[in-house]
Parts: C-alpha cells; structure tokens; sequence
C-alpha cells in the first residue's frame, strides 16, 4: 500500500499539534512503526529531526503570544550540551547498568512528586 500522501498528511497534523504542545512526536512513533512498518530506532531518529523542523515556528509562536518563560530556555541552553555529554557517556556503560540507574533516577523523581505540595 502506498501511503506516502497519508503519511504527509499525518506529519503536518501530528507537527501542528506538536507546536501546541499536546504530544504528536509520540503520535508520529506510533504511525511510522504501526502503519508504515519502520523499525523503532529509525522511527526514533526521523521523530527528532522533525521536531528539529517544527520546534522552531512553535517557539516564535509561543513567543508572539508572550507565552515562553526565558529562564526555561536559558536552562535548556545549559541542558542541551549535558545531554548529548550523557548520550556520549551512556554509550560507554553497560545497558543493565543504565536500567538500573534510570530506575534510581525515577525513584528519586517520584519520591520528590510525592512530596511536593502545591
């Protein structure tokens, strides 16, 4: 089945819907690996390069309508450096290692959620 046309269409509502924050990276993975049939690390790589392409024109957007907190974007500025360091060293630790460590780090997490009082 060809459905390089319906493909389009989804990108370009899944990319509107992404720049409104709702979540349609993850709808993207859902098509490409459930319907188009690609593999989930490829699936994975094409999702970032298209936010890559949409995150922009969200970000002028929010922007305009006066809706980006500057000090998140100056953390992110920081944070975008250490992640790809932490990509680079995750590749260098064993996979049950980083299992165990994400499970640490989502305890901790969740302790504090817990703990928090709004």
């Amino acid at each position: 089945m060809n459905v390089w046309w319906v493909s389009l269409l989804v990108g370009a509502a899944t990319g509107a819907i992404s720049g409104m924050g709702v979540g349609g990276g993850s709808l993207l993975l859902l098509w490409l690996t459930a319907v188009v049939g690609m593999d989930p690390y490829p699936a994975g790589v094409l999702n970032l390069a298209y936010f890559l392409c949409c995150a922009p024109p969200a970000l002028w957007q929010h922007q305009k309508n006066g809706l980006v907190e500057w000090q998140a974007v100056k953390w992110s500025l920081v944070g975008v450096p250490l992640c790809v360091g932490a990509a680079i060293a995750a590749s260098y630790i064993d996979a049950d290692w980083l299992r165990r460590l994400f499970g640490v780090l989502l305890l901790v997490v969740g302790w504090k959620e817990i703990r928090t009082k709004e």
